[in-house]
């Protein structure tokens, strides 16, 4: 994957950004308590301010880019974060809860453009391992951002950190807008933008609801992990499992990536959640190394199915929203996991937390099999005339002719926008 032509470089660039973007939450809530001298809760409020910009914003951007191009999007975004990052040393808290916000609506969309970027640069047998990278890619992220970040801030000074966050998120947004990867592969460059209702059918709520799901059950499993070993007086081994299930999944998205044949989203999810339920019966970090090693194996391809699936499933012409909308529900698991977990654990026992999670994951699996197979029911042809017409209409719709020669094939714009959902349906389970 990596001799495709500009795609070492452009997960490269990518990687840094997303480094310092995952660790700007908590950049802001070493800022905010240590800096500031404020509450943990204070922080919290920053921290959400910022993550629901993001989620916000993520499908505003998307579209943005679809409409207007990769650069211009870039430059606005850039600047935004250059004024936000120098700003945060010297904001009082009321108003650093609004720039949080308005930062985070702007943020520099490195993971959405990377994912558009692979669809247009691979063809459909390389995207899944393409695909597979990017969710190693994210996963290193995610263990080296948050701790360099921790390190920093008791090296220097919280003030340092933010700026040095703030740096390397101006610098990768730069990274990206100076490489402009494509958007479209050659053939789609005139793809026009469908109505929504074409594409946004069952199949891609399928895809988004798995999206969903996946990251809440993520974002539930640090909690209830912190949580098991402060009840066994072990909490200084957080990081150690943390890391575990970090590597875990980086080595499980390269082994799916070489798999002959991609598995349904729907049921790695399901796998994801049934094994992250018995976790919760180890009561030694040594012991839940080894349980949260099997969830960990499932992350990076679970993450990877999800983000080919919408990939395949939404036009050219608007698959920068609809990667925005993916990053928004990934966004929105990630902030509703660690608070349904809390309150399981509160409620019953931190073993709780982990079943929460799991079954949070299980919940959305069995959702998206039935959207999946909702979406198969209705795009089924009854007759081969029609099965052959249906093909002509979803060539039509994937060159961006869609409208009246649409209508001619199908018979109606909806039959037309049925066919999007069938580019992803191995990867959903049809």
């Amino acid at each position: 994957m990596l001799a495709v032509p500009g795609m070492a470089s452009l997960l490269a660039v990518s990687l840094f950004a997303r480094v310092a973007i995952t660790a700007d939450a908590m950049a802001l809530t070493l800022y905010v308590v240590l800096g500031l001298g404020l509450s943990y809760a204070a922080a919290g409020g920053v921290v959400a301010a910022l993550t629901a910009g993001v989620a916000l914003g993520g499908p505003l951007l998307g579209r943005l880019i679809d409409a207007r191009g990769l650069r211009r999007v870039l430059v606005v975004t850039v600047g935004v974060q250059v004024v936000f990052w120098l700003s945060v040393p010297v904001l009082p808290y009321v108003v650093l809860l609004a720039a949080a916000f308005l930062a985070g609506l702007l943020m520099v969309p490195a993971q959405p453009v990377t994912r558009q970027a692979i669809a247009a640069m691979t063809t459909s047998a390389q995207r899944r391992a393409a695909f597979a990278l990017e969710a190693v890619q994210g996963e290193l992220s995610y263990v080296v951002g948050p701790a360099v970040v921790i390190v920093g801030a008791a090296s220097t000074s919280p003030g340092a950190v933010v700026w040095g966050v703030g740096a390397v998120i101006v610098a990768g947004g730069a990274g990206i807008a100076w490489l402009n990867p494509p958007l479209r592969a050659r053939e789609e460059v005139r793809a026009g933008r469908p109505p929504r209702r074409e594409w946004l059918g069952p199949g891609m709520i399928a895809a988004l609801t798995m999206a969903f799901g996946t990251t809440m059950l993520l974002g539930g499993i640090d909690l209830a992990v912190v949580a098991t070993l402060e009840e066994a007086g072990q909490v200084s081994w957080a990081a150690v499992v943390v890391a575990v299930l970090g590597v875990t999944s980086v080595v499980g998205g390269l082994v799916y990536g070489v798999l002959p044949r991609p598995l349904p989203t729907w049921l790695l999810l399901g796998l994801l959640g049934l094994l992250t339920v018995p976790a919760g019966l180890a009561h030694d970090w040594l012991w839940l190394c080894v349980a949260v090693a099997g969830a960990g194996l499932l992350t990076a391809p679970t993450l990877a199915t999800v983000a080919d699936a919408v990939s395949r499933l939404a036009p050219a012409g608007v698959r920068g929203e609809a990667t925005g909308l993916q990053a928004s529900a990934a966004g929105a698991g990630f902030a509703v996991g660690a608070p349904v977990v809390g309150v399981a654990i509160d409620v019953s026992v931190p073993a709780g937390g982990f079943a929460a999670a799991g079954l949070a994951g299980l919940a959305a699996a069995l959702a998206g099999f039935l959207l999946t197979r909702r979406s198969s029911a209705r795009t089924r042809p009854p007759l081969g005339g029609q099965e052959r017409a249906g093909a002509a209409a979803s060539a039509e719709v994937r060159s961006g002719r869609v409208g009246a020669a649409v209508s001619a094939e199908a018979g109606s714009g909806r039959e037309g926008a049925d066919r999007f959902e069938d580019h992803g349906g191995d990867l959903l389970g049809t």
